[in-house]
Formats: C-alpha cells, sequence, structure tokens
C-alpha cells in the first residue's frame, strides 16, 4: 500500500492544530463535494481522500499513530504485541518507522520462528496478509475487507442515530455521527471477513450515499433553499414560516423586499461531524409569488396603484 501523506492532502504542516485542520478540511470538501462537481470523478475522488484525511487527523489518537507508524497505523496495536512477543525470543532492536511506514524497520532477530534471514519485514506482512499464510510464524491470515453503500436520507444525516445492519446473516449496531458527507466511507474493524487459522478478521467500509433532497441543497455545512412569500408580505413586511432540518422558525420579512433576496440564517444549516454544537448556515432566498384569479375590485385597486406609480414616477 502506498504512503498517503494526510498533511498534504489537506494543505497543512504536520504541526497544524486541529483549528487549522479543520479549517482546510471544511474548506477542501466544499471545493470537493459531489453535489458542486456532478459526474466529476476525480473530484469526487478528492473528496474522499479529504474525508479520509481528516478522519484521522482530527482525532488525537489516530493521529499520533499516524505520525508515528505511517501508512501502517491502522496496525500499529498488532505491530507493537507482536513486537513484545518477538522481544522474548529474539535480540533485536527497533527504531521509529519512516514516514513511509515499515519498511525501514530494522532489527536483528535470532530464533526460528521469523524464518532463516528473512527478516521482522516479512514477518509482519504475513501478519497483516500480505505476503504468506504464516511465514513459519504460526499465525493465520487476516480475513477478507468488506465494501458495502448505506443510504441515508439528508434528514437522517442531519442527527446522531443507530442503525442495524446485517453483515454475513450477523446484525451490527452502528451509530451514525451527525454531519456524515455523500460518498464518505468509514471502517468497521473486524466486521470484514473472518479470517483462517486464528487470524484477525478482516474490515467492513461503508460508504454512505445520500441523495439530493427535494427542500434543501447541501454545500457542505451550509444548506439552500427557495421558499416563496406572497406579494404582500414582500411589500408590507411580516412574519413567514420556514422549514429547516430542526423544525419550522419564524423568519420576518422587511418592507419592500425585493424577488430573490437572499436571506442567511446563521446557525440553522448542516451539523459539522464529528464537532459537537457546531452548525453551518441556511441559506433562504425568497421566490415572490404574484397574487392570482384577481376578483374585479382587486384588479381595480391595481388600477389605482398603477395611476398613483405613473405619478410618482
Amino acid at each position: 500500500m502506498d504512503f498517503i501523506d494526510y498533511y498534504k492532502i489537506l494543505g497543512v504542516n504536520k504541526n497544524a492544530t486541529q483549528d487549522e485542520i479543520r479549517t482546510a478540511y471544511r474548506k477542501l470538501a466544499r471545493k470537493h463535494h459531489p453535489d458542486l462537481n456532478p459526474n466529476d470523478k476525480e473530484a469526487n475522488k478528492k473528496f474522499q481522500q479529504v474525508n479520509e484525511a481528516n478522519e484521522v487527523l482530527s482525532d488525537p489518537e489516530k493521529r499520533k499513530k499516524y505520525d508515528q507508524y505511517g501508512k501502517d497505523w491502522q496496525h500499529a496495536e498488532a505491530f507493537e504485541k507482536a513486537q513484545q512477543a518477538a522481544g522474548g525470543r529474539g535480540r533485536g532492536r527497533r527504531s521509529s518507522p519512516p514516514e513511509g511506514g515499515f519498511e525501514g524497520f530494522s532489527g536483528n532477530f535470532g530464533g526460528s520462528d521469523f524464518g532463516d534471514g528473512g527478516g521482522f519485514s516479512d514477518f509482519f506482512e504475513s501478519l497483516f496478509g500480505r505476503g504468506s499464510a504464516s511465514a513459519g510464524s504460526g499465525r493465520g491470515r487476516r480475513g477478507q475487507d468488506l465494501y458495502a453503500e448505506f443510504q441515508l436520507s439528508l434528514q437522517d444525516a442531519y442527527r446522531t442515530h443507530q442503525q442495524v445492519l446485517t453483515v454475513n446473516g450477523k446484525n451490527i449496531r452502528i451509530t451514525i455521527p451527525a454531519g456524515v458527507e455523500n460518498g464518505q466511507q468509514i471502517k468497521l474493524k473486524g466486521h470484514g471477513g473472518p479470517a483462517g487459522n486464528n487470524g484477525t478478521a478482516g474490515d467492513l467500509y461503508i460508504t454512505f450515499i445520500i441523495p439530493q433532497d427535494a427542500r434543501f441543497r447541501r454545500e457542505g455545512n451550509d444548506l439552500h433553499a427557495r421558499i416563496q412569500v406572497d406579494l404582500y408580505t414582500a411589500v408590507l413586511g411580516g412574519d413567514i414560516t420556514v422549514d429547516t432540518l430542526g423544525g419550522q422558525i419564524k423568519l420576518k420579512v422587511k418592507p419592500e423586499t425585493q424577488n430573490n433576496t437572499v436571506m442567511r440564517l446563521k446557525g440553522k444549516g448542516f451539523p459539522v461531524y464529528k464537532m459537537e454544537g457546531e452548525y453551518g448556515d441556511l441559506y433562504v432566498t425568497l421566490d415572490i409569488r404574484l397574487p392570482e384569479q384577481l376578483s374585479e375590485k382587486e384588479k381595480s385597486l391595481w388600477r389605482e396603484l398603477a395611476k398613483l406609480a405613473e405619478k410618482k414616477g
């Protein structure tokens, strides 16, 4: 597996703060969002990479492992256990793995568990299923990773909730955090294919599919909607009721509001993924609706208004 530089993907340095990582993620997520780049495979790929980078670097524990172990950070725990076991049988010493992963591991292990001259590199590959099943170590092969798609409505993605998935005949209860993106992928460790010879089970990767919503258009953490307003409220001002994903709210319309006026409702957009209490904004575009089926009296009043407008002009 090639090394993926998550810091480079987000355009930040290795000493970046969590705020800097969060800001970079939001900017890139909006730029490459599938809704803004329909049928653009490259943008979709970058969007998934940005989500993956944020998933790791926004989590202090995952980031620590990534900084220490590079591309093999997900196997850090198993590696450390294997090293501890090897420490009782060999006389090796390891240095910290380089940025690219474990290829830089150097050691001089004795004993037959690692084969003759194979070194720890061969053992490590076999441990995670990239080499032979056991390489003479007696360890089993890692199970196959599985991939699945799960469809959510925009309303469901708005809130943190639990879902029950059935995989290989087994029910798995998962918690879906509010704010997941269309195309975002999460990993369920150990819920993939079964292992052979007492090895480690594979992982399950779930990609969320969120179809376009009839009421709201999502751009990152912001939502956009169009709302009809009657002519009289637009001219004279008044209150209107606006739907949000969190419920209905009242919105005050100023007198003489023009058609296509955009109003920003701060904090009424979409929740920010894994950042409790933070929300994007809701942008409401007003469509001024002209009256229909006017009575003769109403038409007469409009004629008077037209005459007044002529005199005023």
